[in-house]
């Protein structure tokens, strides 16, 4: 995020491929490293504070626009992308604070908050280097800024919903207990 120098120069020491591999398998053993240790931390939760009633009712709702930004970064061409720009880490700032809403242990705090500071930091700076023409995404922030995008058109949006909406109903009733051990509307 704020090492462009140091890593162009290890792409082209390693080759563009070899460094995609060496980053992806470093990013799926710390995030595995993430999910062991807070599956720790929730067997012994420090209670830091009580969330609001309303909060995991704000937190469902904060989830399905999370899931339509996520969607939104995969569909080539829709508004939402346009609008936003990097609609993958406002999916990632929305996560992170509807699950802040929804629950109040210290490690909820750590891992929630981490996420959200740094989805907010990675924003700041891909929004920058968007402004600057480096690693352009399609949006209207200047004449170059279409060069190689995808038309918009409705079709695509409405693509971003019906593939979001059901994503979002499936992982609600089954995918989170699945993968986190924990029913959201339990």
């Amino acid at each position: 995020m704020f090492a462009d120098g140091w890593r162009s120069t290890q792409i082209k020491r390693m080759g563009a491929m070899p460094w995609k591999g060496l980053y992806a398998s470093l990013s799926a053993a710390g995030f595995l490293l993430i999910i062991w240790g807070f599956g720790l931390a929730r067997s012994s939760p420090l209670i830091l504070w009580t969330p609001p009633s309303w909060g995991s009712h704000l937190a469902a709702a904060l989830m399905l626009l999370g899931f339509l930004f996520l969607v939104a970064a995969y569909v080539p061409g829709n508004r939402l992308k346009t609008i936003v720009g990097h609609p993958m880490l406002v999916a990632t700032k929305t996560w992170a604070v509807a699950h802040l809403l929804a629950n109040g242990t210290l490690a909820d705090l750590i891992l929630f908050g981490s996420f959200l500071i740094w989805a907010i930091a990675d924003f700041a700076v891909s929004r920058r280097r968007d402004r600057a023409g480096i690693y352009m995404v399609c949006q209207d922030w200047g004449p170059s800024a279409k060069r190689g995008c995808p038309a918009l058109g409705i079709g695509r949006d409405v693509l971003v919903t019906v593939i979001a909406l059901p994503a979002f109903i499936w992982f609600v009733l089954y995918g989170h207990e699945w993968l986190i051990g924990v029913r959201p509307f339990a």
